[in-house]
This record gives structure tokens, sequence and C-alpha cells, in this order.
């Protein structure tokens, strides 16, 4: 297929509703768009449709999201249409069944097929790992971190020279403590009952198991600090179970009144700057942990769970800390500890975690080096 001139980029996804995948789809179509170029993304749509036209894309519906063979092979030929029609020069694949059909119309068409590998999926039922192996099918795969990219090497054999670590990016004019009015703050402050002056210790995330929202309960039972109010920032995806048995949980550790279900948060730098300490207690490896560069450009205290992305981004005792995944007497220990810090030591630990997401993982290096990709592989194609 000859390259078209401007080049045009192509992505693939499930849906556009929300998550760390889709803001990521959004910011790249945004520089696509900056760089004269067109940009694309075919999903079966959501709220964040909108937000790809505002970055200067176009979308287009199809539902991409199936395992059914059958239906791949459908959607392969929707995506070769497509393809063809609009003179697509490079398909980024982000999600595994889309990645299916945007591999066999790339295929078809000579489009070059670029993906991201987001997250260490599981190989727990048979045929997983080929299933899974599409995003490793990447002339580049990019991972979001370098224990993505071992992860990918190790189980699929993808040679470091097609790899590429990318860390996900945050935006530092818009996650920056100084930035955050005091009336946004105060307002989210009263919409969930913190009382002035008590500790915030504050888990962002989706109410699903694996994120640990159970592990925070258990250590905020534990901790002496009776004043100190947990909060759950984040959706529950219609998990009503999850969520109930959650609220069960703090109920019978005594921690009902000291226990806020926020919901999902519009306005997370606010949310962020009314924390004393921010959690991350995935039970699971992250392929990096978004929520906790966003922590760390608001400057606040970060704990971590010692395993995954997170393990790249928190160094321990400088930047934040880290302790053993799905251990509540260790997070409450370090819970602890870090609500007993001087406020400069405190402060201090969060100019230096906000000083290392400004050299290395915002939005605009996540920009330039996927964009770096792209020219890569239309140059390769060049060459040969």
């Amino acid at each position: 297929m000859a390259r078209s001139d401007p080049p045009v980029v192509l992505q693939v996804l499930p849906s556009l509703v929300t998550g760390g995948v889709e803001r990521g789809t959004v910011e790249i179509a945004e520089a696509v768009a900056q760089a004269g170029w067109t940009a694309l993304v075919a999903s079966a749509g959501g709220p964040l449709v909108a937000s790809v036209a505002q970055a200067g894309g176009r979308h287009v519906a199809l539902k991409l999201e199936t395992k059914n063979p059958l239906t791949i092979w459908r959607n392969a030929a929707r995506l070769e249409r497509l393809i063809r029609a609009e003179r697509v020069s490079i398909v980024h694949a982000r999600s595994r069944a889309p990645a299916w059909s945007a591999w066999i119309a790339a295929r078809r068409t000579g489009a070059h097929f670029v993906t991201t590998y987001h997250g260490a999926y599981g190989e727990d039922l048979p045929f997983k790992r080929r299933y899974n192996a599409v995003m490793a099918k990447g002339e580049v795969v990019i991972a979001a971190s370098r224990y993505i990219a071992d992860l990918v090497a190790a189980r699929h054999g993808v040679a470091q020279a097609r790899l590429r670590v990318i860390p996900r990016g945050v935006d530092p004019r818009r996650f920056d403590p100084a930035a955050v009015a005091p009336a946004r703050r105060a307002a989210l402050a009263a919409e969930w009952g913190l009382p002035p002056g008590a500790p915030v210790v504050m888990l962002p995330g989706r109410l699903t198991g694996w994120k640990g929202q159970a592990v925070l309960i258990d250590a905020l039972a534990r901790l002496d600090r009776r004043d100190a109010i947990g909060v759950l920032v984040g959706s529950d995806q219609g998990r009503a179970g999850y969520s109930a048995r959650l609220r069960a949980q703090a109920e019978a550790n005594g921690l009902a009144g000291r226990l806020r279900f926020a919901g999902p948060c519009e306005d997370m730098p606010a949310a962020l700057a009314l924390a004393d300490v921010v959690v991350h207690a995935s039970t699971q490896p992250e392929a990096f942990g978004r929520v906790v560069i966003e922590a760390q450009a608001m400057a606040r205290p970060v704990i971590a769970a010692d395993l995954g992305g997170p393990v790249e981004t928190v160094e321990d005792g400088v930047t934040g800390w880290r302790v053993t995944p799905g251990d509540p007497a260790a997070l409450a220990a370090a819970i602890a500890r870090v609500l007993a810090l001087a406020p400069e030591a405190s402060a201090a630990v969060g100019a230096r975690a906000r000083e290392a997401v400004l050299a290395r993982c915002t939005t605009a290096a996540m920009q330039a080096e996927t964009l770096a990709v792209y020219r890569e592989v239309l140059a390769a194609r060049g060459a040969e």
C-alpha cells in the first residue's frame, strides 16, 4: 500500500469510556494532529469520543471488542475498508481483540502495524498466551515500563530491537499543586464530608479486587491514628457486590465513619491535593500505574506496592515508599511513618517526586516518543 502524505494514523481499541488506555489514545491523537498528520480512532465509542474531536482527531464507530473468531474476521474486513478509504499509514493497536482484526487488516493492506502492550495479561487459561501474542506482533512493540518490556521479551521472544519503553505521561500543568485553587479543594472536602484537619489517606483507582481497597481497609483498622480518614476515589464500574463487601469490611473493622466512597472524580488534581498520603495497594503487577505519577506530580507522599511499573517510578525513601503487596500490617506501618513526618520532610519527598515526573513522565514526552516510533516505522519502509 502506498504511503499517504501526510501520514494517517489509526488507533484501535474497544471503547472510549474511561481509563489510562483511553486517555493515552486521546493524547496520541492530539500529538498526531499537532504534527500535521491525520488522527483516526476506531472504537465502539463512549464519553471520550468528544475528547478525540477536541484533540483534532476523528472517531470511527466500530464494535471491535470480541473474541469470536468469525467476528474478528468480519471486523478485519471492516478495518481493511477503512484503511484503504482513508489511506492509513500506521495502525496502532491498544487491546487484544481489536488487535487481531487490525493485524489481519494491516497485513492485507500493507499498512504498518504498531502495538502497545498495556498490561501483564493473565495466562491462566489454555491458549491464552497465543491470544495475548497479537500484542507482540507490532513492527515496534511499545511497553509502558521496563517490567512490561522484559515480560514481552520473555513470554513472546520479542527482540529488544523491536521494543520501546515509553512511560505513560502526566500533564504537569494540570497536575500542579500551585494550579489548584483552594476553592476546588474545599468543594471536594465538603462533598466528601472530610473533617477539617483530619489526615486523609487516599487510594485512587477503579473499585476492583486486585486494586487493593480491601488491603487499605485492613491497614486503616491497624492505625493508631483514629482521626485518619480513608478515601476511595473511583468507580465500581457496575461491581456493586464488591462495593458492598468493602462497606461490610469497613463496618466490621469499625471504620464506617472513617471511610469515604467518593466514586469517580472529574477533578483529580484537587482530589490529590487533599491527600496527606496517596496509596497504591495493587496485589497484581501494574503495567505502569498512572495514578502514582499523577500523585507525584501533585507533590504528594506516595506509598506503592512493590511490584510492577511503580517500582520504576517510586524510589523507596526518596520519591515515595514501597511496601510488600497485600500486606496490611506493612502498609499500616508505612502510613503511620508518613503521617508522623514533619511537614518539611514530607514536602521534600513530594518535591523530589514531582521533579522526577517532570524529568521523564510527562504527556509531552510520551507523545514525542510515540511520534518518534511512528516516524521510525515509516522510515524503515522507505528504506526497503
